[in-house]
């Protein structure tokens, strides 16, 4: 593809370079080589641009010139993603059902749906159109799903959810397993609360590989448009992740918690339930929430606290056993 066709395509600035150039493909910058289209977004690579072998670079609209062709960009990283689409179609499935499916007669599934083996499709089940369910995905009775829903092998949705448009599931999610509640006998055994409220997930959610969305026993849980699950995120039963908001691996979520809109829970977050995080918040890796976070707030530790006093806990923490022995001296002269 020549460079001038991907700069029209992303909407970007060719500098520095023949419109001619052929491009084969994309790479990292420091693997990249003749034929390929990089990029630089984080400042740390900012001196392997000037070094790489790329034909071509993605860059910031303030980068320093390079000798490589650039393509100037207001944000580098998402042209470099939209270029990833163009050398990198999404596998296209032929509509039709294997003979191996099982599809119940009074399920309704939309036109151009590919149905793949093994699947189980129960009874009550809408599908709209355009669907692609993969090896051995199994929808249960009464799920509503909408348009462009594409569900990778081993996915289940349980009974009753309600699933929007253009929802993709990863291999292994679940997606309305029985919330955990129990409520304790007399004699102290642990009695199972029923959880048959439903799992609502909106538009455009996209939920990777073995993570799972519990159903509640009142009420719903409901991840909001656009909401980005990574794997191995556990959301509890009775929650509500907000619009775009971003879950990275392992975060899990007690039931009832709110998380608002565009909030980041980086890897490994855990938060207690009935807590709400506010919108825009930001919880930075293996954290504990134990409260409520403001919106726009910045929070680290566990329990979580305001960034910036973490980074004095942290730097304060290896000198403990010094400032301890500085304390017992104190005393003891005392």
């Amino acid at each position: 593809m020549k460079l001038s066709a991907i700069a029209a395509a992303l909407e970007v600035r060719l500098e520095n370079g023949s419109p001619d150039t052929e491009i084969r493909g994309l790479n990292g910058i420091e693997q990249a080589g003749p034929g390929d289209l990089t990029f630089v977004s984080n400042p740390k690579y900012a001196a392997a641009a000037r070094t790489t072998r790329a034909s071509a670079v993605i860059v910031s609209e303030d980068f320093p010139a390079i000798s490589a062709a650039m393509l100037r960009a207001k944000d580098p990283y998402l042209s470099f993603a939209r270029a990833l689409e163009l050398f990198h179609a999404p596998l296209w499935y032929a509509p039709g059902v294997h003979p191996t499916a099982i599809v119940h007669a009074s399920a309704r599934v939309g036109a151009n749906a590919h149905i793949g083996p093994y699947v189980v499709i129960d009874e009550g089940v809408e599908i709209g159109a355009n669907a692609v369910l993969l090896a051995h995905v199994v929808i249960y009775r009464g799920v509503k799903i909408g348009d462009n829903f594409f569900a990778h092998s081993h996915a289940a949705v349980r009974e009753n959810c309600c699933i929007g448009n253009n929802v993709l599931l990863h291999n292994g999610v679940v997606i309305g397993s029985d919330g955990f509640g129990f409520a304790r006998t007399a004699e102290g055994h642990w009695h199972k609360i029923p959880q048959p409220a439903p799992v609502v997930i909106e538009d455009n959610v996209e939920v990777q590989a073995n993570s799972c969305i519990d159903r509640a026993s009142v009420g719903e849980t409901r991840i909001k448009r656009g909401a980005k699950l990574d794997n191995l995120v556990q959301v509890g039963h009775g929650s509500t992740v907000g619009e775009d908001a971003l879950l990275c691996s392992q975060v899990g979520i007690a039931g009832s918690t709110v998380i608002g809109n565009r909030v980041i829970l980086t890897g490994q977050v855990g938060v207690v339930g009935h807590c709400k995080v506010g919108d825009n918040a930001i919880v930075t890796p293996q954290s504990g929430v134990a409260h409520d976070i403001a919106a726009g707030a910045l929070v680290s530790g566990a329990p979580a606290v305001d960034h910036k006093l973490w980074l004095k806990y942290s730097a304060i923490l290896p000198r403990l056993p010094e400032i301890v022995r500085a304390v017992r001296s104190q005393k003891a002269k005392e």
